[in-house]
């Protein structure tokens, strides 16, 4: 539709050439004396108007390097005018209270103080998630499309950041952090993120060298805000793959608000597409409510509250996965019994209280509760046939096997159980003083966590049975010799663990606007702690403590192109949470030590305008040293840490984004990664770690049909190179490495508007009650793609060789998705 278009901005950017203009961007939230948004606000200039949207947000283009009024006016409310000044493509926030008393005057010289663009954090629209179409569509399906945020497994919501694993990243929802499912091993299995995004007011992310206010972890900081609602409302959201609805409520005195989300998820669309034929029966629903209560002008109480039920029930049938060469074709038939059932109920409640003592000092208490119970029961016997595929195009058994190589089977057990209690308290402060803002905060955490581990794997090939690879056991030479040694299952876990850990930890830092000549200069330096000890029935850890200085800085010179340059880094610590204490025979090791990462991460921030429309590009290099690694294996989505402190790693890498409205009215972005990472464990020297993925290409874009401008179309195009992996699970990567493929995708989707806020009023009938009415079709991995997500070994009895037979993900997929606001 536009491709020429993404061509040419994209040279554009290559070659820094770069169109500017005299304008800049005003935008804001207009509030009440009840700090509440107010809509219908309208916002004008001697040239240009807008009015304010429900969440009170607006956003409004006005000439740069000139004072130019701006006049705020509301039927019920005093009209306030600002006077402003803004430099060139100068993106600026301004958010207004208005009185119902008097009106209010006043002239405001706005600089660049977007805290959000001098703090390196990249905000995202929630209408751009709620359009996008992805196998599992939300927030963490967006951030795969930026720079350094990889993952190659479309049925999953986790991510790596800058080669970090899934476990290093922060989640945070209004400011409360949030946690996931522990015994989750892969995609299929996970069912519904955390983040409700039919409630979601604010994104932002930050893929490292963030401030000391965040918590103790490697990677990235995932921050959400829930909407304040401010009137009755609904969406609801129904496809294929599942249904959600939301809705907002308020009180007459405007009080009390609440939003509550209901959804209701099922994958077997998705999963019937792979190559192993299954009876595939999940359920995955949630409710999720955010309550709001405003006691005074100065005190404001909330309550998050979460219960989720994932159930997944498996029974694979059979399966046919083909492979090798043109000249020699090769296939795995797999025949199964037995079933997997799996089951993970979570509850999560959290209150917190905001306490404005006075305009230079606030304070906010937050307590939380995160339960989860979870049940992972399999018993599955495979029995398979390696083979020679018929490849003569005119014989009646064209594509069966005609000559068989190897036979064998394997059964997979497991008994999984663990109940988890983590209760959070926290105090936080924010205090003005002078031009310095100084915060702080201090945290106790309590995790109680049972668990009991008891999974076996027996492996039989043409009737002997194998050997695990790493007991000490007489040698095996069937069918040759007969074996007397004791049959061994191939791998056996068994452990049973009952520890609390306690956690004590702490920040403050301090933030300044200054002067550096005619530059303006921004400066961020803080400080945290985090005490931890790990207790058990039969052992005490020993007490922990770490202490991580973090600093940014950035500078804005005075020039015509609007430009940001930053400089942000720190020491950084990740005490070892649950997962990573526990080794791979299931046995927790209490006295695992804190990883620890030294960042530094230089960036560019540039904001243009061309085509009279605003852009920005962004480029970021990184390093980021580490000490006392938990190495680990990687095996779908499931992590087993060596629970050691025995390596250390690197990881650097250039990261590209440009962003803006490639289409007016719409933003679009091109992403590009590069990214190498390296471990040396026990001093054996450097290699790959598991998510070192090399290069990623990212591209989301949005468009309509000029002649028809409800018609719309929504693109999310991901290129990753692979991953190291797909080797067995016993080989020593010192000795054995391998890349699984590369992972291409694209998902698009196709969406006609029957109804928006424009043609509302027009509609008669029980159309009139819609605000936004829409259906469409999505078509996932459009070009049908193979991505593998792991691999499969079998021995060829014969030539006692193994194969490598990749583990498919989703093929092409068609859904049908219907929008609707009241």
């Amino acid at each position: 539709m536009r491709v020429t278009k993404i061509i040419l901005i994209f040279l554009f950017s290559l070659t820094g050439f770069i169109a500017t203009a005299q304008t800049a961007r005003l935008k804001g939230i207009i509030l009440d004396k009840n700090n509440q948004p107010v809509v219908n606000v309208n916002v004008s200039t001697s040239g240009n108007g807008t009015q304010t949207n429900n969440n009170g947000f607006f956003e409004i283009n006005i000439p740069a390097n000139q004072k130019v009024v701006v006049v705020f006016t509301h039927v019920s409310l005093k009209k306030a005018t600002v006077t402003v000044t803004l430099k060139p493509n100068e993106d600026q926030e301004l958010n207004l209270v208005m009185s119902d008393e008097a009106e209010q005057m006043g002239e405001v010289v706005v600089t660049a103080n977007n805290k959000k663009r001098i703090q390196g954090i990249v905000t995202i629209e929630p209408s751009v998630i709620r359009k996008i179409p992805g196998a599992n569509a939300g927030v963490e399906n967006i951030l795969k499309s930026l720079p350094g945020v990889n993952s190659n497994n479309e049925l999953s919501t986790q991510y790596a950041v800058r080669g970090g694993n899934y476990d290093e990243n922060l989640v945070y929802v209004n400011e409360i952090e949030v946690y996931r499912p522990f015994l989750i091993r892969s995609g299929q299995q996970e069912g519904l993120s955390f983040t409700n995004t039919d409630l979601v007011q604010n994104i932002d992310f930050s893929a490292g060298g963030f401030q000391a206010k965040f918590g103790d972890k490697l990677s990235s900081v995932l921050d959400i805000t829930y909407r304040k609602p401010t009137k009755f409302g609904a969406v609801a959201e129904a496809s294929f793959l599942g249904a959600s609805v939301a809705f907002d409520a308020i009180s007459k005195d405007n009080k009390w608000s609440a939003i509550t989300g209901l959804r209701y998820r099922n994958n077997s669309l998705l999963v019937n597409s792979q190559e192993t034929q299954t009876n595939f029966t999940p359920t995955f629903a949630d409710i999720q409510t955010n309550v709001n209560f405003n006691a005074s002008t100065k005190w404001q109480w909330s309550f998050l509250g979460n219960i989720s039920q994932n159930k997944y029930n498996y029974q694979p049938l059979t399966r046919q996965t083909n492979f090798g060469t043109i000249d020699n074709p090769i296939a795995l038939l797999v025949f199964y019994e037995g079933q997997e059932k799996d089951k993970y109920n979570t509850y999560f409640g959290a209150i917190k209280s905001t306490f404005v003592a006075s305009e230079n000092a606030t304070y906010k208490f937050i307590a939380s509760a995160y339960h989860t119970q979870e049940q992972e029961y399999f018993d599955i016997l495979a029995e398979y046939r390696l083979g020679e595929v018929d490849s003569n195009i005119g014989s009646q058994t064209f594509g069966d096997v005609s000559y068989t190589k190897g036979i064998g089977s394997q059964i997979n057990h497991a008994r999984n159980d663990l109940d988890a209690l983590i209760v959070n308290t926290e105090l936080k402060g924010f205090h003005n003083w002078k031009q310095n803002q100084i915060e702080w905060g201090m945290k106790y955490t309590r995790e109680s966590i049972r668990d009991r581990v008891v999974e076996w794997e027996v492996i039989d090939s043409a009737g002997f049975s194998i050997n695990p690879p790493r007991v000490i056991l007489p040698k095996n030479d069937q069918p040759y010799n007969s074996y007397t040694g004791p049959l061994v299952p191939y791998q056996n876990v068994r452990a049973t663990n009952f520890n609390t850990i306690n956690r004590f930890s702490g920040y403050a830092q301090w933030s300044r606007k200054g002067y550096l000549g005619t530059s303006e200069v921004w400066y961020n330096a803080g400080i945290r702690m985090h005490q931890w000890q790990v207790d058990g029935e039969n052992t005490i850890g020993e007490s922990q403590i770490t202490v991580s200085p973090r600093a940014q800085i950035a500078i804005k010179p005075l020039w015509e192109k609007d430009m940001v340059f930053r400089l942000s880094g720190g020491l950084y610590h990740q005490p070892p949470f649950y997962r990573e204490l526990r080794d791979a025979d299931g046995v927790v090791q209490p006295d695992v030590k804190a990883q620890q990462s030294i960042h530094f991460v230089l960036s560019n921030d540039y904001s243009f305008t061309m085509w009279n429309r605003p852009f920005k590009m962004v480029s970021e290099l990184y390093y980021k040293s580490l000490t006392d690694v938990n190495t680990y294996t990687l095996d779908n989505v499931r992590i087993r840490y060596a629970a050691s402190n025995i390596a250390k790693a690197y990881a650097q890498g250039f990261d590209f984004r440009l962003n803006g409205e490639f289409v007016p009215g719409t933003e679009s972005w091109f992403s590009f990664g590069y990214l190498k990472t390296e471990e040396n464990s026990d001093n054996k020297g450097y290699i790959a770690r598991p998510t070192d993925q090399r290069l990623k290409f990212g591209l989301l874009f949005q468009d309509f049909m000029p002649n028809i401008p409800s018609v719309k179309l929504y693109l999310n195009l991901v290129y990753n190179t692979g991953l190291p992996g797909g080797s067995p699970s016993y080989a020593d990567p010192y000795l054995y490495q391998n890349r699984l493929r590369d992972y291409r995708r694209v998902d698009v989707g196709f969406s006609k508007v029957l109804i928006d806020e424009k043609s509302a009023s027009t509609k008669i009938g029980w159309l009139k009650n819609f605000k936004e009415l829409a259906i469409g079709i999505e078509i996932f991995n459009l070009f049908d793609n193979q991505n593998a997500i792991t691999n499969t070994w079998v021995r060829d009895v014969y030539s006692k060789n193994q194969y490598g037979i990749p583990n498919y993900l989703t093929t092409r997929v068609f859904s049908v998705k219907l929008n609707a606001r009241l």
